[in-house]
């Protein structure tokens, strides 16, 4: 779609020409519209990035105004607001990593000095559970609050729910902002929410119960959880396919977008498998996401701009090759993320979606991290090709684990992995066992040791899956210290 400048700079129901954008509470489209924004939604790529590019220059500006943190690290490295003449330059600006934002934090509590609005202007308050080191606070401002609410109201819509849907959600309402996020979206959207939530003894089992009886037609948790759900209702004599979900979709975890997972999910609840997510402190953590024809997350490149960067040098790499997302907030005030590193794998590409929208996708979607990639005997393992593995093999019961270890001076992977009751006998079990051997080896250049368990017997998540338990270094101080 080729439209002027001033077309694009006001889209239906969103004002372009100020900064933050201002946005209309009452528009919606009509049910049957395709997009929520065709203006920009399907717009020319070098036409919207002209936009794009108008609205980092007020972001950066922004930041730099009201930020010690952003002004100190962009002084260092020799960039400033006028550096950034084309979407091009904002590669000269350095990344943000985690670890910087809770060095801020612990220097200048409780937000950091990134912040960029008075304490007074903050509305939600959430951030990380802190159980592997300091937590990390996320300030979200009152006007933020509802800019966010639009952006995944606009999104949900690509993904094909409507204000007739009814939206479970069933995901933790903590500091975990994935669940606040789904709400408020889905709120916007104008459908009904049902927000059961996660987490509490027997919650699993009332909200199948509950699903049952009402039937809602959306359903978003993590990937791993709705596995759960799916085994919580057979237990109970419940068909899943017959809960009546017609949108499941998901965040937190790269299952959705892994093929054997998704294809088990549409499976199981008879109903499309939508992949979204990027990270909590990006939110609105929706602009990675699926339309509803499935063919990798769109990147919704006029909300959070992302380059898909070298995990070494943070360069932005070409269309076709693999690196790690880098986000920047393009309408934030109140904590703005300005090229944060996610260290996530994926890959990019530009080719055109059935949809129309003319965003870059990930096709594959987020299908791993950097940094939990194992080198086993010389070989890259990646969890999530061993789960696309086992979960195209007929026999799997469900769940897993990775276990590497080291045994005098060679790696050694365990895959644990539960059989399904069809394969309780031994015979069924040692084919099963055999075939998974051989196919993992196949995929993983590497010989594992496959263990096999009855169904259940490994533990579920109401949350995301832990399945990789990397020994090495135990063995290591153990051999240091003999």
């Amino acid at each position: 779609m080729s439209v002027d400048r001033d077309t694009l700079r006001r889209a239906r129901g969103i004002d372009l020409s100020v900064w933050p954008p201002c946005y209309d509470p009452t528009y919606r489209p009509a049910a049957a519209a395709e997009y929520w924004a065709p203006e920009l939604e399907c717009a020319a790529p070098a036409e919207r990035d002209e936009i794009i590019l108008e609205k980092l220059q007020r972001q950066v500006r922004w930041a730099w105004e009201r930020s010690p943190f952003y002004r100190r690290r962009w002084q260092e490295a020799g960039v400033a607001p006028e550096t950034l003449r084309t979407l091009a330059d904002l590669a000269k600006f350095p990344v943000v990593r985690k670890a910087d934002l809770r060095a801020a934090q612990a220097a200048h509590p409780p937000f950091g000095d990134y912040v960029c609005v008075d304490p007074a202007g903050i509305v939600r308050v959430h951030g990380t559970s802190g159980t592997t080191g300091r937590p990390t606070v996320f300030a979200v401002g009152r006007d933020d609050w509802e800019r966010i609410g639009e952006a995944h109201a606009r999104i949900m819509w690509g993904a094909g729910l409507r204000p007739d849907d009814t939206i479970l959600i069933c995901s933790f309402f903590s500091l975990y902002l994935g669940s606040w996020g789904a709400l408020r979206g889905g709120e916007r959207l104008g459908a009904t929410m049902f927000p059961f939530g996660a987490g509490a003894a027997g919650q699993t089992l009332m909200a199948v119960r509950w699903a049952a009886d009402l039937q809602p037609t959306a359903f978003y948790s993590t990937p791993s959880y709705a596995l759960h759900f799916a085994e919580t209702a057979r237990r109970e004599g419940i068909d899943p396919r017959r809960l009546g979900f017609r949108t499941l979709f998901f965040s937190g975890e790269p299952g959705a977008g892994i093929p054997a997972t998704k294809r088990l999910i549409e499976e199981t609840f008879g109903g499309v498998c939508i992949d979204m997510g990027s990270m909590a402190e990006m939110t609105p953590w929706m602009t990675n996401a699926e339309c509803r024809h499935r063919t990798g997350m769109h990147l919704w490149q006029d909300i959070v701009y992302t380059e898909v960067c070298d995990p070494e040098t943070f360069a932005p790499v070409p269309y076709g090759a693999e690196g790690t997302p880098v986000y920047t907030h393009l309408e934030r005030t109140s904590q703005p993320m300005i090229r944060l590193v996610s260290g996530d794998r994926t890959r990019w590409t530009d080719e055109p979606c059935p949809c129309g929208r003319t965003y870059p996708r990930l096709p594959l979607g987020l299908y791993g991290r950097i940094d939990d990639m194992l080198v086993v005997r010389g070989e890259n393992v990646y969890p999530s090709a061993i789960e696309d593995t086992l979960r195209a093999i007929p026999g799997f019961g469900g769940e897993f684990r990775v276990i590497v270890s080291r045994r005098a001076t060679m790696d050694e992977l365990l895959v644990r992995a539960e059989y399904a009751d069809t394969h309780a006998d031994e015979r069924a079990r040692a084919a099963l066992q055999a075939a998974m051997r051989e196919r993992l080896r196949a995929r993983l250049g590497v010989n594992p040791v496959v263990e096999l368990v009855p169904a259940g017997a490994l533990e579920r998540t109401e949350f995301k899956a832990r399945r990789v338990i990397d020994d090495r270094d135990l063995y290591r101080s153990l051999t240091e210290r003999g």
